[in-house]
């Protein structure tokens, strides 16, 4: 292996450190404010601030309903991430080991969703749900429901393609190891496909949540004050006459703990492949 240059070694280095900085400045300016009184946010910014209190971390969950809007949160997107990994997985799955009549129209109408920008599905899908709810009764317009499906056509169409290929890179050798052991397509499937595609599920799932976590636009139009999502609710914390600042940044902070965390718990996930070496 060839040495780069002890230059190019520097500018590297330099340049991680750039990025460092460059990422770590907000983290610590909402840190600082949110361990400062309102009027010293308001006033001549100081790094260290002059008074520290952790009110603002008690305030939050009075201001506003802090608690049921995080909880709305995770119920929708956990939801929406368990219900787009399962569709996506037995649809990726049929993709990939089956060849039926469609299919490959099956597979150019996912992709061809991602070429739409979301907003244009928003005034289509409120019609609809309205329309539902006045003809049938039941209540999609509003509730965490009709947010759940909303943000399933977000995440499904991606999250099947990216499992169509990598169930693709999974050898065909082990399904058929499997069918000589007496496996069929679903013992194979939830013994030896969905084991071997730990990584793939595991990053679909990653971006199914996160599409659904901090997503504005629609929780902003589909939801009410009772089914509200984070996204939306932050904004309580502005009023007619003034803005709470270091609660704003406090409740930041705490409401990105589940997110930072499950992505530190799951990363090696996104770069493992498990299926080398499993066929000799």
């Amino acid at each position: 292996m060839i040495n780069p240059p002890a230059s190019f070694r520097w500018l590297r280095r330099a340049v991680l450190l750039l990025l460092l900085v460059f990422t770590l400045t907000p983290v610590a300016v909402m840190l600082s404010s949110s361990l400062k009184p309102l009027q010293d946010v308001q006033g001549p910014w100081r790094w260290v601030p002059s008074h520290l209190t952790l009110r603002p971390y008690v305030d939050i969950w009075s201001t506003v309903p802090l608690a049921r809007y995080f909880t709305n949160s995770l119920i929708v997107a956990g939801s929406a991430t368990a219900l787009s990994v399962l569709i996506a997985i037995l649809a990726g799955y049929a993709v990939s080991r089956y060849r039926f009549r469609g299919r490959r129209l099956f597979t150019v109408t996912v992709l061809s969703t991602q070429m739409f920008p979301g907003i244009l599905f928003l005034l289509p899908l409120f019609l609809i749900f309205v329309n539902i709810g006045n003809s049938t009764g039941v209540a999609l317009y509003g509730s965490r429901g009709g947010l759940i499906l909303t943000y399933l056509t977000f995440s499904l169409p991606f999250s099947i393609w990216m499992l169509v290929g990598y169930f693709d890179s999974i050898p065909r050798d082990l399904d058929e190891a499997a069918a000589v052991d007496g496996c069929g397509p679903v013992r194979t499937l939830l013994r030896i496909v969905v084991p071997a595609a730990i990584p793939g599920i595991v990053a679909v799932a990653v971006y199914a949540f996160m599409t659904a976590w901090g997503e504005v636009l629609f929780a902003s139009v589909m939801t009410n004050d009772e089914t509200r999502t984070l996204a939306v609710g932050l904004q309580g914390y502005a009023t007619q006459t003034d803005v709470y600042w270091n609660q704003v940044m406090a409740a930041s902070l705490v409401v990105s703990i589940p997110v930072v965390a499950g992505f530190l718990l799951l990363q090696r996930y996104l770069v493992a492949g498990l299926t080398a070496g499993a066929v000799k």
